[in-house]
């Protein structure tokens, strides 16, 4: 007789033990184990949480080097089956050879569940029949577990959910961030001090009354926001640091549609628009997809919902300075071009109206196609075409995490015909659907990966740009990582060639994500390992960081109303000098809508406490040495990162600490 150590780890997650009976095969390339009742001293707390526990299983012979187990759980006498989250097995030879296999699932259920030995494998070196054929199997279930669905034709397709518990467990939230996130308005509201408001549709009398709600939740800068919101070197600054600096481009030609010259701007000395278009100093947000857009009906009251082009620029002391604001795409008699010189509240409402283009467009665009739609097909397509055993899903699927669920709560209670933003967003109803439509051509690869956006929209040089120096950054240490990792399975271009199952997954990706539209850049297939490389980098990137950049500052920016306005009740000035205090207050969002949009804002900035922030990796998928010590590297030079952002930070007035990778998650998780 030959006897094998196996040792089970139960994840430390809450409710992960079980008191059910756990039975093991070992499965080797010269035999198998018989099935083993897992008994040890520990009794009925062997699996319990964040257990970890050793038993013998005796062969007659050696089974050779082992290429699976096979795990199920027994219910015993007077116990009810229960849900089991085993986090790995550990199993030493009589040869002296230690094989690991990483779990990381619920087992709810007294099937057989199979589990490969941790060594990376790709298919074609997947040379044992066993091993092959349970990889087959894996991804026919999987296929089953995860189906594609069409939420709103033209858009990026979803998985197939009607609720979070229709989802496969293994992609659930857990119990903590169940118990902690209970994704409803309410929730917000409760803890804001805000509940009594939240059906109140009178308008504001005045900007104390907006205080007074304001002043039960505040952070550093949305209590900066509030004092500095009406000056224009703040409003410029929103546009490289705040929660959407992805619109902004360097100028260097007029619109046809936006007629600005001169005469009508003050550019300081004898500059013309023309030189400083020249010198890099101009730039322009377009609002443009917001054109026609129909605007939702909230309180009985149509909303508006401009789409503006706002000029800004760079002055000798390097501030963004706005220096035209049109409101309208279509240049009319009726559709003035605001400038700072025009009156208090002609200028401020201007501005109004583009903070709430911003919020609709940052919202629908930046925020939830760019990175919660696309998070979810890349997790959908790893899943359904990607093997435990493949590389690619050890590294990837750290970033899945929670994805899945946030966005079926999305789908149920932001964007749905009962959805806050049917209830409260300009931009709610039937508008959403067509603003994503229009969206997703802008979606393009090059504009997906930082380095190429930040060239494309001409902003390498542009000073005080706190989102671009620290994306790139960390674009760069995400890529030397992704790099290490694939270069260590992927030894020349051939290998990533032949990989059929590399093929599946990006195939998927670029059909259900980006409709199969080969202008979008997005690749159909990988080649060689330089182009595997630098999509999965992106991948990541979308996931972590420049979730973070769209998601976290949220409250940080709109928690004040006024700077982030929803939605706007009035329509803008035809004329100048017909605006006021009053007619500001008449035009910003009712009560009702601006608690809510409180409450769904700061729900949305918070972090749970089992968040897993970038580079972190509790549930260890890989089992060589150079990947695990890659992912070492990988945590030094994040760690690196995060201390140059803090010491930056010291010395500004308003920091940047969205792309501060010790500050937000792996994955696209709230």
């Amino acid at each position: 007789m030959v006897n094998y150590i196996v040792t089970v780890a139960t994840s430390n997650l809450a409710a992960a033990g079980t008191f059910n009976s756990v039975c093991i095969k070992l499965v080797g390339t010269d035999g198998e184990s018989e099935r083993t009742w897992l008994i040890g001293f520990k009794g009925p707390f062997a699996f319990f949480s964040g257990a970890v526990s050793s038993f013998t299983v005796s062969c007659p012979d050696s089974i050779g080097k082992l290429v699976l187990i096979e795990i199920d759980k027994l219910l015993p006498l007077l116990f009810f089956e229960d849900s089991w989250f085993p986090a790995k097995v550990e199993v030493k030879s009589p040869e002296g050879d230690t094989y690991n296999f990483p779990i990381h699932r619920w087992i709810n259920d007294s099937e057989v569940h199979r589990f490969r030995e941790g060594t990376a494998l790709r298919m074609f070196e997947d040379n044992h029949h066993l091993g092959r054929y349970n990889r087959k199997q894996e991804l026919k279930q999987r296929e089953e577990d995860y189906r594609w669905d069409v939420y709103v034709e033209g858009i990026p397709h979803c998985i197939e959910s009607e609720d979070p518990l229709s989802l496969p467990d293994e992609v659930q939230f857990s119990y903590t961030k169940t118990t902690e996130f209970l994704f409803t308005a309410s929730t917000g509201l409760v803890e804001l001090q805000l509940k009594g408001l939240s059906d109140c549709t009178d308008n504001w009398l005045d900007i104390d009354a907006i205080d007074q709600v304001f002043r039960y939740k505040r952070t550093k800068i949305s209590e900066y926001v509030q004092e500095h919101w009406k000056e224009d070197a703040f409003f410029g600054y929103q546009f490289l640091n705040g929660v959407n600096p992805m619109l902004i481009q360097r100028c260097s030609v007029l619109p046809n549609n936006f007629p600005v010259s001169d005469d009508m701007v003050s550019l300081g000395g004898q500059r013309s628009l023309a030189d400083e278009m020249k010198k890099g100093n101009i730039f322009l947000c377009d609002y443009k997809r917001l054109d026609g857009l129909k605007t939702n009906i909230i309180n009985g009251m149509k909303q508006y919902l401009m789409a503006p082009l706002v000029l800004l620029h760079k002055t000798p002391d390097d501030q963004l300075m706005p220096i035209a604001i049109q409101l309208k795409q279509t240049p009319a008699d009726d559709n003035p071009i605001f400038f700072p010189t025009d009156s208090e509240y002609d200028w401020l409402t201007a501005k109004i109206f583009v903070r709430s283009a911003d919020f609709n467009e940052h919202q629908l665009n930046a925020h939830l196609l760019r990175t919660h739609l696309l998070a979810e097909v890349f997790a959908v397509s790893l899943l359904r075409n990607v093997p435990m055993v493949h590389p690619l899903y050890k590294l990837l699927v750290p970033h899945t995490r929670y994805t899945l669920q946030i966005n079926n709560l999305a789908r149920s209670r932001l964007i749905s015909e009962t959805g806050f933003f049917t209830k409260f967003v300009a931009s709610g109803g039937e508008g959403v659907k067509t603003f994503l439509k229009r969206s997703l051509p802008s979606v393009t690869y090059r504009s997906l990966c930082i380095p190429d956006d930040i060239a494309d929209r001409g902003l390498e040089h542009v000073p005080n740009f706190y989102y671009r120096d620290d994306g790139l950054k960390l674009w760069d240490i995400i890529h030397r990582y992704v790099q290490g990792v694939l270069s260590f399975y992927y030894k020349n271009d051939t290998e990533v060639d032949k990989d059929s199952e590399l093929k599946d997954w990006i195939s998927d990706i670029f059909e259900h994500g980006f409709l199969s539209q080969a202008g979008t850049g997005i690749p159909e297939s990988f080649t060689t390992v330089a182009e595997l490389v630098k999509f999965v980098t992106m991948v990541i990137f979308t996931c972590s960081g420049q979730h973070s950049a769209v998601n976290t500052g949220q409250y940080d920016y709109g928690g004040w109303m006024p700077n982030t306005p929803l939605t706007l009740q009035r329509p803008p000035p035809t004329t100048k000098g017909t605006t006021s205090e009053t007619t500001m207050l008449q035009t910003l969002p009712a009560v009702n809508a601006t608690v809510n949009g409180m409450s769904v804002m700061w729900l949305l900035s918070r972090q749970s406490t089992d968040s897993v922030h970038l580079g972190q990796y509790p549930q260890e998928h890989f089992s060589e040495k150079m990947p695990c010590k890659l992912i070492e590297d990988f945590q030094r030079e994040l760690q690196v990162l995060s201390v140059a952002i803090n010491a930056r930070n010291n010395t500004l007035e308003v920091p940047y600490t969205y792309l501060d990778p010790m500050m937000f998650e792996n994955s696209v998780g709230i």
